[in-house]
């Protein structure tokens, strides 16, 4: 049977499941099993008294190319060691470099790395205005190549702000559809500051397409001055187009999700837009942004459920975000901890947060990669 590990006298959080409740989860040879069908004589128990227990959790927005990019941050210092199991490149790469990428972080790093290639076949490493030129945009025969070879990469990755495209406007997008549909992948568009405008860009959105910064607070955004969506927003979430919040350092406005949810239930995604500049302040974490939504007013399990299993149907992953038995052992174990913490949007707004989330245990495959340094698994 080989070793096993139960984890006991935790709370499960389980949100594809819809439960919370005290209950054993048990694993053998890096995948969930029934306890009851557990080899009793080889076990190893982790002791999660006083935590939650959870599918790992999943950033679908970082970025971690430290090699080549300025913005780059280690994968394990914003992943494994703060409760992350799955973090996602978005667009640090593209063509021309994921072979390097892959080399020196993918394979090198605990935590499970995967990517939204950018359409520019540079990604960063040569600036900010990838999409400026468009003969650098990765072709249909390109695409399929790497697609083909590397199933770590998961979607593409087009960042639409004016200083992204510069004179090329909404043409790289147009481009990265057409690639889209030829390999049926998603496309993570990044949206700021016009032009092109999200009266273009929305349009040209499928269903299963994620738009990250979908809450920020810049002028031209999702809702317009009443507050409420634009036609092409609201049109573009009922053909299945998915908002993922994607902090980052002036991505995220606290004003922005509180007035979408007054009058609008739409799920999202919840990650980071984690690098280098924005890991001191104002991002920090993925369970410091749930820790903002929690005190914003969200329910829990939603919250967990927006870096779990909705972040894993995002990247049409089955056996992520689940506690499913037979799915891989990814897991999470977390604590809520009463502190006093002021907590910041990327508009400067403040916010007191009276218990803050914190990572204490995580498993990837099965195996305990991270546990915090005052306590041992038992």
């Amino acid at each position: 049977m080989g070793e096993g590990i139960i984890i006991k006298n935790g709370t499960v959080i389980d949100p594809q499941q819809q439960i919370i409740e005290r209950k054993e989860i048990a694993i053998q040879n890096g995948v969930i099993v029934a306890p009851e069908k557990m080899d009793d004589t080889n076990i190893t128990y982790i002791d999660a008294e006083g935590c939650y227990v959870s599918p790992g959790f999943i950033d679908i927005h970082v970025h971690i190319f430290t090699e080549q990019t300025e913005l780059g941050i280690d994968a394990d210092l914003i992943g494994i060691k703060q409760g992350v199991t799955t973090v996602v490149d978005a667009g640090s790469t593209g063509i021309s470099n994921y072979k390097d990428f892959k080399e020196k972080v993918v394979k090198r790093s605990q935590t499970e790395v995967l990517s939204f290639l950018n359409i520019s076949r540079k990604g960063l490493t040569s600036g900010l205005s990838e999409l400026a030129n468009l003969e650098d945009l990765m072709t249909l025969e390109e695409a399929r190549e790497i697609f083909k070879n590397e199933p770590s990469i998961v979607g593409l990755k087009a960042r639409m702000s004016g200083s992204v495209v510069k004179d090329s406007d909404i043409k790289p997008l147009e481009h990265a559809r057409k690639l889209a549909d030829q390999l049926n992948v998603p496309i993570m568009v990044h949206i700021g500051n016009p032009p092109p405008n999200l009266q273009e860009i929305l349009p040209l959105l499928r269903k299963g397409d994620i738009v990250t910064h979908a809450f920020h607070g810049k002028k031209y955004g999702i809702l317009n001055a009443q507050g409420t969506l634009i036609p092409e927003a609201s049109a573009a979430l009922q053909r299945g187009v998915l908002f993922d919040i994607g902090h980052g350092t002036s991505s995220f406005s606290y004003e922005t999700l509180i007035t979408f949810r007054k009058s609008y239930d739409e799920p999202f995604t919840t990650s980071t837009d984690l690098y280098s500049l924005n890991y001191q302040y104002p991002v920090c974490s993925l369970m410091t942004t749930m820790t903002k939504l929690l005190e914003l007013g969200m329910p829990f399990m939603e919250v967990v459920r927006s870096v779990t299993v909705r972040a894993a149907q995002a990247l049409r992953l089955n056996d992520r975000g689940t506690l499913a038995l037979g799915t891989k052992a990814d897991i999470t174990l977390f604590k809520k901890v009463e502190r006093r913490a002021m907590l910041i949007d990327s508009e400067g707004k403040k916010l007191e947060a009276k218990q803050i989330l914190t990572p204490y245990m995580v498993l990837r495959d099965g195996k305990v990669v991270y546990h915090d340094e005052t306590t041992k698994p038992k």
